[in-house]
């Protein structure tokens, strides 16, 4: 926008734009010419003195509309205007329903407009047009039945909804609009026929209740049990048959009701949902004063129901002990109630060793050897993911546990061989080993009086995994049994597997040192300084220094008692 000034003469007179600044380069001509315009100032910022609220200012608009434009009301004199105007209605309901042929409202509109003038043949022939376009609209079959409902046409509404539950069964509100028009009728039969056809096309839950207590407001008992006895054969869930014992119970039938509590009992053991069907059982018998019933049905569920299913069991039976139960009972409740917790604990996290831990204390405080035994074996099968010692050391102790309850607690000497036996195959000897297992499984078989199995034993041990502790036990075992030359073997495999050992080696010499083996002791004593790197040089020497003292003196000693024999001999 270019400034303009009036001059003296009265000729308005342009003035150029400033040239741009050159040290602005980015900067066009265009540019320069914009001017931002100055923000106005407020003069006179004291309050008005009437204040107006957005709400008034609503208000004004809405009081200020022009009112709607509505047609004029139209008075129809006599029959040639009436024909007129639906020749005119008929003629723009055509059109729409030519435009928009699939809107079932329209054609809706049309019937009820023509229902509205009476003339019902009409209204029924654009009902059956529409049937024609969207026959699967279940909307328009029920507005149909209404139609010929509302306007008495008993017969043609019974029709209509024959046509409708044929075509589209599984719609429930056309059977339940159905049997519902035949009750108000009063045919109980024909409300009874309808139920059978839609029984036969298996429906829900819902549509089967339905049925029952149709018979139920007329007072068919047994047609309901009988009804009941399909109802339950057709779902069997805890909840249907929970309704067939409430139907029993309601009616004093308690044997009865007693009877279908058994049989979902014995059927439905391995549902999801067994947990409601014993839980109601439990409280049944509760209610018929048949303690011992009920106690019976909490243990016999508790047992076959999965733990992670059975949380409002527990607190159930929990609540039911303090009740009615002794101590032993409540103390059995409160162990339900811990070994669902731990089983809860193991299930979410079945790498936690130390809960399996806490769960076998458990058991074993409870003294079931079935349990207990099922425990350890559901621990012992979590087998740690790494091949590393360090996850080990938690788990091998499941396996000790086992071993020392077979043997200590249950006396199976048998089972305790082979839960040492497969733990031993299944660690991972040639990565790391355990040499405590080794040496339990040993003593336990010298425990047994069976020399030969835990040489083997530890034979095995040293051939796969060879560690300290084994060699020493092994020496230990064999120099009680007085097998020198077996501890010579061993002593000289110790040393071939770890040559840098000092106590290997020490030890070697002092064997021969005891046996009088003097001159062995030397040469080992030799063959172990010429090694090349000892853990412990110092000690070796010392310890042949002192040996080598004693053996001097020993040889000096017996020069001397020579030499005074020889004197007294002479003398």
């Amino acid at each position: 926008m270019a400034l303009t000034t009036r001059g003296g003469g009265g000729a308005d007179q342009a003035q150029p734009p400033p040239a741009p600044d050159a040290s602005l380069g980015f900067l066009t001509k265009r540019d320069t010419e914009v001017k931002l315009p100055r923000a106005t100032r407020v003069k006179n910022k004291t309050p008005a003195g009437v204040q107006i609220t957005a709400e008034q200012i609503l208000r004004e608009a809405r009081e200020r509309q022009e009112p709607e434009i509505r047609p004029p009301k139209q008075k129809i004199t006599d029959v040639h205007e009436l024909a007129d105007y639906r020749l005119r209605e008929r003629k723009r309901f055509e059109d729409l329903i030519r435009r928009v042929r699939w809107s079932v409202s329209a054609w809706v509109k049309y019937a009820k407009w023509e229902e509205g003038q009476k003339d019902f043949a009409r209204a029924r022939s654009v009902y059956e047009r529409a049937l024609d376009v969207a026959h699967r609209d279940h909307t328009l079959w029920l507005k149909y039945a209404e139609f010929e409902m509302r306007n008495r046409y008993v017969n043609h509404a019974r029709n209509v909804w024959d046509r409708a539950v044929s075509l589209l069964p599984r719609i429930d509100q056309l059977w339940y609009k159905y049997i519902h028009m035949e009750e108000l009728l009063g045919a109980v039969a024909n409300a009874r026929q309808v139920f059978e056809r839609w029984m036969g096309w298996r429906p829900d839950i819902a549509g089967w209740n339905s049925y029952i207590k149709f018979e139920l407001r007329y007072g068919e008992v047994e047609r309901a049990r009988a009804i009941y006895e399909r109802f339950v054969a057709e779902h069997p869930r805890p909840d249907t048959f929970i309704r067939y014992a409430k139907f029993e119970m309601k009616r004093g039938e308690v044997e009865r009701a007693r009877r279908v509590y058994e049989r979902a009992a014995d059927l439905l053991v391995d549902d999801e949902d067994a947990e409601v069907l014993f839980v109601a059982f439990a409280e049944f018998e509760e209610k018929c004063r048949e303690v011992e019933r009920a106690r019976a049905i909490y243990k016999y569920a508790l047992d076959r129901v999965p733990k992670g299913r059975a949380e409002d069991l527990y607190r159930k039976f929990l609540a039911f002990e303090k009740q009615f139960g002794d101590r032993e009972g409540i103390e059995d409740a409160i162990v339900g109630k811990r070994r669902f917790q731990y089983e809860d604990e193991v299930r979410k996290n079945p790498l936690n060793y130390d809960s399996w831990f806490d769960y076998i204390r458990l058991e074993e405080s409870v003294g079931n050897k079935d349990r207990i035994r099922d425990v350890y074996e559901r621990s012992i099968a979590n087998v740690p993911p790494a091949e590393e010692k360090r996850y080990w050391q938690r788990y091998i102790y499941l396996w000790i546990n086992y071993a020392l309850y077979e043997e200590l607690d249950a006396q199976d000497m048998e089972r305790t061989r082979e839960v040492y036996r497969e733990c031993l195959k299944l660690i991972p000897h040639k990565k790391f080993t355990f040499a405590k297992l080794w040496l339990m499984a040993a003593q336990f078989e010298i425990r047994q009086k069976n020399i030969k199995a835990a040489r083997q034993i530890l034979g095995n041990a040293i051939g796969m995994a060879p560690k300290g502790k084994i060699f020493k036990k092994y020496i230990e075992i064999e120099l009680y049994l007085g097998n020198f030359d077996r501890c010579r073997t061993l002593y000289e495999k110790y040393i071939e597997w770890s040559p840098a050992n000092c106590y290997a080696w020490r030890k070697y010499a002092e064997l021969e040192k005891n046996l009088s083996e003097t001159d062995r002791a030397r040469s080992i004593y030799e063959l172990a300084i010429a090694q090349p790197a000892l853990d412990t040089p110092e000690v070796l020497w010392k310890v042949s220094t002192c040996n080598l003292k004693l053996t001097k003196m020993n040889l000096i000693e017996q020069e001397n008692s020579m030499r005074d024999c020889l004197i007294e001999q002479s003398t």
